[in-house]
């Protein structure tokens, strides 16, 4: 039964340790298209035999899920499909995947949405440790620290809620953030004096507020106005009440928010040099096309080649008055 299949997919990923994230948009993408498949055979999808999706079925589910999903609803679940078949083939209950039959779209090349602005990050922190955000109860020591691990540190939201007191480790002037990123996958981010003193002053300002409170090592490190670990619904809205009250609203790209100052920081590596190697190390990327992508956005590589080009010398000499003036037009 295809049910059955799919029970024994997720009993066998349960030793990579899927996230409940991760394991609920697979349900979801294998059931929404199983109701389709089923439809499609004319059968309860419990009653539905494995060996009876094949490629026509699968077309034909495939194609009325996309009449209602976008392009990456689609996209994730053929992946989703995908590795369902491969485990089958794998564990010998089919013979074949017949997923390389049906249509995929093609990705959206990832298109980086930093905040608008050279100045922009250095204004908005400034304003921010200013004390520019109007709250019922301030707190600019964790605001800062927010848009800090954002603009400095590339971390995700979901990454900035799992971060834990000891998350910081090392000596002062050493100091690094181990971060549990998407898939499980962790990281170790250096981090610089600044945000370390960043970090200390937040520290303070958590003992004042909460002196009742008893911190641990596994303590959530990224605060709520209640003291417990922040929500990602209030980190979001933190972030966007920065940006108004530093008056940049305009300036962050639409729906990026919090997401728009992991872009500006991965934006800024690739125009100040960093390969994409590195881009994808100290971001987590899982894929080197992702962080190429921040390179070929910024274009500085291909700037610093066109620039090299020797002609370059011949045509500055001609346009070139010695006053920082451009030459007279022949004939005027």
């Amino acid at each position: 039964m295809l049910i059955e299949a799919q029970d024994a997919f997720f009993l066998a990923r349960r030793s990579r340790k899927d996230s409940p994230h991760t394991t609920a948009a697979y349900r979801r993408d294998l059931a929404g298209v199983t109701a389709l498949v089923a439809e499609a055979v004319g059968k309860d999808t419990d009653l539905v035999e494995l060996d009876e999706v094949n490629a026509r079925v699968l077309r034909e589910a495939f194609g009325r899920f996309a009449d209602t999903h976008a392009k990456s609803s689609v996209a994730r679940a053929w992946s989703t499909w995908n590795q369902f078949f491969q485990f089958c083939v794998a564990d010998e209950v089919v013979f074949g995947n017949p997923m390389g039959a049906i249509g995929r779209p093609r990705p959206a090349p990832l298109s980086p949405k930093p905040l608008r602005g050279e100045g922009t990050p250095e204004e908005l922190l400034r304003a921010v440790a200013g004390g520019a955000r109007r709250a019922r109860a301030p707190w600019p020591e964790r605001d800062l620290l927010v848009l800090a691990l954002g603009l400095v540190a590339g971390l995700r939201a979901s990454e900035m809620r799992a971060l834990k007191r000891s998350s910081v480790v090392g000596r002062s002037g050493e100091r690094r953030l181990f971060v549990h990123g998407k898939a499980n996958r962790e990281r170790s981010i250096p981090i610089e004096v600044p945000l370390e003193r960043v970090i200390e002053s937040y520290l303070a300002s958590c003992a004042v507020r909460f002196p009742v409170a008893r911190f641990a090592d596994d303590s959530p490190l990224v605060l709520g106005n209640d003291g417990a670990g922040i929500g990602r619904g209030a980190l979001d809205y933190l972030v966007k009440a920065c940006f108004r009250a530093a008056g940049m609203h305009d300036r962050v790209p639409a729906g990026a928010n919090l997401h728009a100052l992991r872009h500006t920081f991965a934006t800024r590596l690739a125009e100040d040099g960093a390969n994409a190697v590195e881009i994808m190390v100290l971001l987590g990327h899982a894929s080197l096309n992702t962080s190429q992508n921040y390179i070929e956005a910024t274009g500085s590589q291909r700037r610093a080649a066109a620039a090299s080009n020797r002609t370059y010398r011949a045509l500055a000499g001609l346009t070139d008055t010695g006053d920082g003036s451009a030459p007279p037009v022949p004939g005027r």
